[in-house]
C-alpha cells in the first residue's frame, strides 16, 4: 500500500489537467488506483437506468476521480504547499513545508 500525503477532508487545489486552478475538499482517496475524489471538481454526467431507489432514472452529475499527482494541498492561507512529517511530543504530525505550520 502506498502512503499518500493527501487525506480525506483536506482542502486541495488541482495543479494540472483540464480542471487546473480549481479547489475543493477531498471526499475519498482511492489508494488502489492512486486517485482521489474532490468535491465539485471533474464533474461527469452519468446516465442512470430507472431503479427502485431512483424510479425516474435520467442523467446524474457526479464527481469523477482525479490522479493524486495532479493535486496539491492548501495551507490555511490558501497557498499550495508540499507536505512533510515530523515528530512532536512522541506524535507524528504533518506540516506544511512552505509555512512550517502543522496541518
Amino acid at each position: 500500500m502506498t502512503k499518500y500525503k493527501i487525506k480525506s477532508g483536506d482542502t486541495v487545489q488541482v495543479i494540472a489537467g483540464d480542471h487546473k486552478g480549481s479547489e475543493g475538499k477531498v471526499v475519498k482517496v482511492l489508494t488502489d488506483k492512486n486517485r482521489a475524489i474532490v468535491e465539485g471538481v471533474n464533474m461527469v454526467k452519468k446516465h442512470t437506468k430507472p431503479s427502485a431507489q431512483n424510479p425516474q432514472g435520467g442523467i446524474v452529475e457526479k464527481e469523477a476521480s482525479i490522479h493524486v499527482s495532479n493535486l496539491s494541498l492548501l495551507t490555511a492561507k490558501g497557498e499550495t504547499t508540499r507536505v512533510g512529517y515530523r515528530m512532536e511530543d512522541d506524535k507524528k504530525v504533518r506540516f506544511s513545508k512552505k509555512s512550517n505550520e502543522v496541518i
